[in-house]
C-alpha cells in the first residue's frame, strides 16, 4: 500500500515547457524567413531562364522553315497577326514543329520574324533572322509585329 501512495504522489515531470515550444517556434520562424525568399528569387530566375530557352529553342525550327519555304511568313496561323502557339490549330510552325513552347507568340515576314514568350511575368524576346534572344529588362511585351 506504501509504494502506491507514493506513486500517486509522485509527479510526471516529462513532456515539453512552454518556453521551451517558444524557443522550436522562433527558431522554424528564422529558418522560414531565410528561405521563404530564396525560395522566390530562384523561382523568378527559373521563370526568366525557361521563356528566354523555349524562345531560343523556336530558332532553329523557324531557320527550317525558312529553308523549306524562302520566307517567314506562314509561321503564325493569321497572315498579319501574332499568334500564340498554344491554340488548336496545328498550322503553321507548331505543325512544322509540335514540340515547341505551347506559350510562345509567333509572328513572320518576308524577310523576318519575331518570336517572344511571357513566362510568370518575365518576357524574352528575338527578332530574326540573326538576333539574339533578349530578357528583362529590356524586353517589355510580347512580339506585335516582325519587328517587335
Amino acid at each position: 500500500m506504501h509504494s502506491l501512495r507514493q506513486r500517486i504522489n509522485t509527479r510526471d515531470e516529462s513532456g515539453f515547457t512552454l518556453i521551451e515550444l517558444l524557443v522550436v517556434l522562433i527558431i522554424i520562424g528564422i529558418l522560414l524567413a531565410i528561405a521563404v525568399p530564396s525560395y522566390l528569387g530562384f523561382r523568378d530566375k527559373a521563370q526568366k531562364t525557361g521563356a528566354a530557352a523555349d524562345v531560343r529553342e523556336a530558332i532553329p525550327s523557324l531557320e527550317g522553315w525558312y529553308s523549306d519555304n524562302n520566307t517567314y511568313v506562314g509561321i503564325n496561323d493569321a497572315a498579319g497577326k501574332p499568334t500564340t502557339t498554344g491554340g488548336v490549330n496545328n498550322t503553321g510552325l507548331v505543325g512544322y514543329d509540335s514540340g515547341m513552347s505551347k506559350n510562345l507568340v509567333l509572328f513572320g515576314s518576308a524577310s523576318g520574324y519575331c518570336i517572344s514568350e511571357a513566362n510568370g511575368g518575365h518576357f524574352a524576346k528575338v527578332v530574326g533572322p540573326g538576333g539574339s534572344v533578349q530578357t528583362d529588362p529590356t524586353v517589355t511585351g510580347l512580339c506585335t509585329s516582325a519587328t517587335g
